[in-house]
């Protein structure tokens, strides 16, 4: 997989890209993930990436062509399966999603920043908008990073164990049990003695139980989607 992630401010995705799992998937050349400055094509001789915009309204808009020259320059080099805008109002990014993205070749992530970007490059170049969330950051290198974070770690190889990925919260739709480890007992405070029977039917059995009371207890409307 390849993700070449667009950026006015690249220096706020160092490092994120650079440590943990998504670090030593990169190390292992499980994944390139490439940051690019798109001051590179800024204008004038200050390369200007934004604008005030039409109408008036306060604040400062990205400007299409910086935009349209860097995909341009990367689609001129191979083919994307998606090009994504990280935006407030696009489908929510969820489990599913990046099950479904992770299995894709070449994918191009737009960071907006400011306001916003010129909607022409919403109309005429972004195949998909996703957001991490109702609110607004500063701008899309944070949700980026997430959705970067969130791939890596379902290709082959970037976890240690790789059925870990398989018993996640969301996966099924269902949030994962509690884990515990070493001591048994702290404090007072005890394993559950079923984790401990070394009977892995009756583990199995537990765990499965457990997603699915936190599930209803915490986020009910997850039963209700898978339904």
């Amino acid at each position: 997989m390849r993700i070449d992630i667009l950026s006015v401010v690249p220096e706020l995705l160092e490092s994120p890209l650079s440590h943990s799992i998504v670090g030593r998937a990169i190390k292992n050349s499980l994944v390139e993930i490439h940051v690019h400055n798109l001051r590179k094509y800024g204008i004038g001789p200050r390369r200007n990436v934004d604008d005030y915009s039409y109408g008036g309204d306060a604040g400062m808009v990205m400007m299409v062509e910086p935009v349209f020259r860097m995909i341009e320059e990367l689609r001129a080099e191979r083919d994307y399966d998606e090009i994504i805008y990280m935006s407030p109002d696009g489908e929510r990014f969820s489990q599913p999603i990046a099950n479904e993205l992770s299995l894709k070749e070449n994918l191009i992530i737009l960071c907006g920043h400011y306001k916003g970007i010129d909607h022409r490059i919403r109309e005429h170049l972004i195949t998909r908008e996703i957001s991490v969330g109702d609110y607004v950051v500063s701008g899309g290198e944070i949700p980026a990073a997430i959705v970067a974070d969130a791939l890596v770690r379902l290709i082959p190889g970037a976890l240690t164990d790789e059925t870990s990925a398989l018993s996640d919260s969301f996966q099924d739709n269902l949030l994962s049990p509690p884990v515990y480890t070493r001591p048994a007992e702290f404090n007072g405070w005890k394993v559950p003695d079923v984790l401990l029977s070394g009977n892995p039917k009756l583990i199995r059995a537990w765990q499965d139980e457990q997603a699915l009371e936190r599930t209803k207890l915490l986020r009910p409307e997850l039963l209700e989607n898978s339904i």
